[in-house]
């Protein structure tokens, strides 16, 4: 049964983890600047702030390599590893975001973050990291059910610490899961496929703290994305959006209580300098189009919806400009259409 949420979305901005800054201080500031704000992960302050290399700090057999940016596990390690695991499977502490994996997640907590109307955290997803993630001969680890087994314990155990932590800071919190991989098991190249990833990622959900979010960019089978009792979902829908809502399941997943972050605003250069305000509210507008059809009021989308920008980005050459240029046109959107359908 889907969770009812403790905050109502009503067109609230937000962002994804990753963002392209140098200076913490600064992309911090950003990431506050948001309805709901999150702490960023800076892959270009450090290798350890990859979202992939953070999420395996204790992992049993995980090799961290920086001096070569190689990230593994050794099968015989993480073995030899399986009895720490265990001693430690109920010390939230061992599963929390440490300050040498995150320079910006302790600052974050130290802010007064009781305030917004929600706050979020985020965690790679174990699909997407068992995929990603190779062993010592270079084969995805999702391929060893020890291995992934113990990788979608871990990663929950993860998740939960750092709601734990959160919800000290704000009782509306909750940390969304970063699936940027998932798409890849509805390929016929996939030896992980679908049907297995839904019976586990069930159990992974059934067992997480607090409001269920899943975040990816790719587009993937929205039914089954939907039949995972989750409560947030998060997409590029300036890429995805007119695909996304033609799916039935879309229209169920908002009249039960779930929330949409619909990712509008792009983060390419080129991308952006042909929008504005006024025409990201009118896409998304039209991609609501076929939700209305089937008996949503226009309204009630508002309601339960979230603005987002459509993805992270750390490749464009001005390297932040475009992405705070984005954060500020977020901003703009999302109070163009709160005129309109929040009262």
């Amino acid at each position: 049964m889907r969770k009812k949420l403790p905050f109502v979305a009503e067109l609230a901005t937000t962002a994804m983890g990753i963002l392209p800054h140098k200076n913490v201080d600064d992309a911090l500031n950003l990431a506050l600047s948001l309805d709901i704000p999150f702490w960023p992960q800076l892959p270009r302050v450090s290798f350890f702030e990859d979202m992939y290399v953070q999420a395996l700090e204790h992992f049993p057999g995980a090799v961290l390599d920086e001096a070569t940016q190689r990230v593994y596990i050794d099968t015989r390690l993480f073995y030899d590893g399986l009895d720490a695991f265990f001693s430690h499977e109920q010390d939230d502490a061992w599963f929390a975001l440490s300050e040498d994996r995150s320079r910006v997640f302790r600052k974050f907590l130290d802010r007064d973050l009781s305030r917004f109307k929600s706050v979020h955290g985020q965690v790679i997803s174990p699909v997407s990291l068992t995929l990603k993630i190779v062993d010592e001969n270079g084969r995805p680890i999702v391929y060893n059910d020890d291995i992934r087994s113990i990788a979608f314990s871990f990663i929950q155990k993860r998740v939960n610490a750092q709601y734990k932590e959160l919800v000290v800071k704000n009782e509306r919190a909750f940390v969304w899961i970063d699936d940027p991989g998932l798409e890849f098991i509805f390929s016929a190249m996939s030896g992980y496929d679908h049907i297995k990833a839904r019976d586990e990622l069930l159990e992974f959900y059934d067992g997480i703290e607090g409001p269920r979010g899943l975040h990816l960019c790719g587009n993937p089978d929205w039914d089954f994305l939907l039949s995972l009792n989750i409560d947030i979902i998060s997409l590029n829908a300036w890429g995805f959006g007119d695909i996304f809502v033609n799916y039935a399941t879309v229209n169920n997943f908002i009249e039960g209580g779930g929330v949409v972050s619909w990712g509008i605003v792009p983060t390419y250069q080129d991308e952006l300098l042909k929008e504005d305000a006024g025409t990201l509210a009118n896409r998304l507008e039209k991609i609501w189009g076929p939700l209305a059809a089937r008996g949503l009021d226009m309204a009630e989308i508002a309601s339960g919806s979230m603005l987002a920008p459509a993805t992270c980005n750390i490749v464009n050459p001005d390297r932040t400009e475009t992405v705070e240029k984005a954060f500020g046109l977020l901003r703009q959107v999302s109070g163009h259409l709160k005129e309109r359908y929040i009262q």
